[in-house]
């Protein structure tokens, strides 16, 4: 690693009472990097997730957000920040529109305060403007802007992931938390979204941390992996180096990775 860090989290250890969920784990992610974590059920890996969406408070360790304690955060501080998370199961508003959806993602940008946009004074037209184009045009890059009317309840699983993406492009975020982008979608959605979220990283430069369970798509877009075994960190490496791990190959994967074509 020879970037400048965006994230860095050192000897974290969360527990519930007496039981612990992961324990000495630290993590660094830098400027533009695509780190995919990965294990058995019951690892951390949300656990973990949920620490760095600051849902949970570590029992102890550091969480540093480009030099900034993330400890100190609250949820809806996280958007500000440059952070976006994704859910695995939808965090999307069913009733509204996609670009609403993805308005709503965009809502800590907004400056023209209440008065002045209940009003529709000229600021808050321009901006309305702005913040529509911003959208739309996130929209166009994650292919679904001819959706932009229709209500997300209406729509396919696949398309409705592609809309959570939308609003994590549109947030302006420098770092995605993505939590198990392609769960439960068919081969040909895994696909589009793989390629999705590789163009998120390679064309908009952006830093993403992902839990994946299918390896297929960890082993096409990680450039690093981790791999949480009963709480701990196990491995650390090239998607290549983690498939040759013996200790990776015994806890989880039960034989070495090849990646999907």
């Amino acid at each position: 690693m020879t970037g400048q860090p965006i994230l860095e989290a050192t000897d974290l250890q969360l527990c519930f009472g007496a039981v612990t969920a992961f324990e000495g784990v630290t993590l660094r992610v830098d400027e533009g990097e695509l780190v995919a974590v990965i294990g058995p059920n019951g690892a951390g890996k949300t656990s973990l997730f949920n620490v760095l969406s600051c849902i949970y408070r570590p029992t102890s360790g550091s969480i540093l957000l480009r030099g900034r304690d993330l400890s100190t955060m609250r949820v809806d501080d996280l958007a500000a920040a440059g952070v976006a998370r994704t859910l695995q199961n939808l965090g999307l508003f069913r009733n509204l529109t996609v670009l609403d959806n993805v308005l709503i993602g965009r809502h800590h940008l907004l400056r023209s305060g209440a008065l002045r946009g209940g009003l529709w004074y000229g600021f808050a037209r321009t901006e309305e403007r702005i913040h529509r184009a911003a959208a739309l045009e996130a929209l166009g890059f994650c292919g679904i802007d001819r959706y932009a009317d229709a209500p997300v309840a209406t729509l396919p699983y696949g398309v409705q992931k592609k809309v959570e993406l939308a609003r994590a492009l549109a947030m302006e975020a420098n770092l995605l938390l993505l939590d198990e982008p392609v769960a439960g979608m068919s081969g040909a959605e895994r696909a589009e979204i793989t390629v999705l979220v590789r163009r998120l990283h390679s064309e908009r430069g952006l830093a993403i941390v992902l839990v994946e369970h299918d390896m297929g798509m960890v082993m096409q877009v990680a450039q690093r992996v981790v791999v949480l075994d009963f709480g701990k960190v196990i491995a650390d490496g090239t998607p290549a180096e983690v498939q040759r791990d013996e200790r990776v190959i015994h806890a989880y994967l039960g034989e070495p990775l090849e990646a999907s074509a």
